[in-house]
């Protein structure tokens, strides 16, 4: 009986240690980020857990702005299906980007009818990248080139695929990842 109940202790105690370390490395989608022109940052992994995303480094002035219209489109369709675009201003490219983030805003609200998540304004290259860039360039093995690179995410928070700028946001591959990735089951917890 004695040893019956120490194997259960220890049992307990190596899953709360497995927690614990699981918790420590974190994950793609562990940190925190402020909503455009907010204040309260919003938990990446909390707030879009199980859902498929399609992450992107837009800027309001450059010649592919226009996919904001196809970036909102995507995001409209699949949503009930547990989808979401998350946009990251960015002006290192060229600085395409407005410096005020409410200027961006209403830039993206005003001219493409903007919904999907937008956060502030960010780094998505070099040294200066945002850790959730660093990371997405390290799971693809690419950093954007260029403003609007797109990078699907799936309901584990694992990277599924990069697309570049040129790829528009309703390219029949892009459409085709999305829905392979959201007819994946949710994951267990």
């Amino acid at each position: 009986m004695k040893t019956k109940f120490f194997n259960v202790l220890f049992l307990l105690g190596l899953i709360a240690i497995s927690s614990v370390v699981s918790a420590a490395s974190g994950g793609l989608l562990d940190r925190s980020y402020r909503p455009l022109a907010g204040k309260t940052d919003v938990h990446l992994g909390k707030t879009y857990a199980g859902q498929v995303l399609l992450v992107v480094n837009t800027a309001s002035k450059c010649g592919f702005t226009p996919q904001f219209e196809a970036l909102e489109a995507l995001h409209a369709r699949y949503k009930p299906r547990g989808f979401a675009v998350l946009g990251f201003p960015s002006g290192d490219f060229m600085n395409q980007e407005y410096a005020d983030e409410k200027q961006i805003q209403e830039f993206c609200t005003l001219t493409y009818g903007v919904k999907f998540p937008m956060f502030q304004k960010v780094h998505v290259k070099g040294d200066e990248a945002t850790p959730l860039y660093r990371d997405l360039a390290k799971a693809t093995g690419e950093a954007p080139k260029w403003n609007f690179h797109k990078y699907l995410i799936g309901r584990d928070g694992k990277v599924i695929a990069g697309f570049g700028s040129r790829v528009k946001p309703d390219a029949p591959e892009v459409v085709a990842a999305i829905e392979k990735a959201l007819a994946q089951p949710m994951p267990k917890r």
